[in-house]
């Protein structure tokens, strides 16, 4: 138990970027009382006041997600899975409530679930590394578990015997073990209990206050990155909008970095006028150098007029946010 709970902190400690992400809006305020109350233990009331919150604005992703930590928190584990499921339906961009699937459907065994949680998580932000290790301590336990089938069919496999051993070495910290953060898997089932996908949860101390202003303060530079690279294509300079594309953009359609940018030139350059506008962005940092900026975005052009919700997955190099990937729909 000791092994799961420390994996839990560990995704926890993701979950606190998701909320101070949101720190700008007008109700800042009241999800960090909620988030404090939470932090106290204080669940039963964290939970009137959120509901109470929701009532007023049943759409806030902030206050949905808050819910879905007091409720894992309350060992409500089927209610806390619907509340990261509709979030996960009405913001996909978002990889933290996949993240936090993951932690429970680990903690009930089901470990084929998590599997395809943390996966989207990674789908929706490649860059997302608790994902990553998650995803590693789930395919560990997997192993393990096929493993020991394997021996039950076959008592005398050495060789399973010996693929078992070495699991176990990695995962639960035994002499000659490489890894420290396999303590989060077990490998059998003598082996200690298993560690479920990182949950997030409220912000802690570090993660308050000051922390809370960087936060912000990176939110504002994210914004006036991506208001720079409209105005720069509603403007028609070229030049100036492909300098916020960072030099690992990964192209849409998997074309040369030459051959996407000389696209880009012909289909800006030809119209007589551009106007791009970005309506309501939303910000999800997961850590001070990654976030991925979610908007509507308006699109008129002397041929064409259309809007999309569009998705950009942003990088701080050199001081400078720039964009990695870029997504319509």
């Amino acid at each position: 138990m000791d092994k799961l709970n420390r994996f839990c902190r560990r995704a926890t400690l993701c979950g606190s970027a998701l909320l101070l992400c949101f720190s700008l809006s007008a109700s800042a305020d009241e999800i960090q009382d909620i988030s404090k109350l939470l932090k106290q233990g204080q669940q039963a009331k964290a939970l009137e006041r959120v509901d109470a919150y929701l009532a007023s604005k049943p759409k806030d992703a902030q206050a949905r997600f808050l819910k879905g930590l007091i409720l894992t928190e309350q060992n409500k584990t089927a209610d806390a899975i619907r509340v990261f499921t509709e979030l996960t339906e009405d913001y996909p961009e978002l990889p933290e409530p996949y993240n936090n699937l993951a932690v429970l459907y680990a903690s009930q065994n089901q470990y084929e679930k998590a599997r395809v949680a943390l996966e989207m998580a990674i789908r929706t932000h490649p860059s997302y590394a608790t994902a990553h290790e998650n995803l590693g301590d789930i395919y560990a336990k997997l192993a393990s578990q096929a493993y020991d089938r394997a021996l039950q069919l076959d008592h005398n496999n050495t060789s399973t015997q010996t693929k078992l051993a070495m699991i176990k070495d990695l995962f639960t910290g035994t002499k000659g073990s490489k890894g420290s953060k396999a303590t989060h898997v077990a490998t059998s089932e003598t082996a200690p209990p298993p560690s479920a996908p990182t949950p997030a949860t409220a912000p802690t101390e570090a993660t308050s206050g000051t922390a809370g202003k960087t936060v912000a303060g990176n939110k504002d530079e994210v914004l006036k990155a991506v208001q720079g690279w409209a105005s720069a294509w509603s403007a028609k300079n070229v030049k100036d909008y492909l300098a916020f594309y960072a030099k690992d953009f990964k192209t849409p359609g998997g074309e040369s970095r030459s051959a996407w940018e000389a696209q880009r030139n012909t289909r800006i350059s030809k119209p007589a006028a551009i106007e791009v506008t970005v309506n309501a962005p939303n910000v999800v940092f997961t850590d001070e150098n990654h976030a991925t900026v979610s908007f509507k975005q308006s699109y008129r052009a002397s041929h064409l007029t259309e809007s999309s919700n569009k998705t950009l997955v942003m990088v701080k190099d050199a001081g400078n946010w720039l964009i990695q990937e870029e997504r319509s729909k």
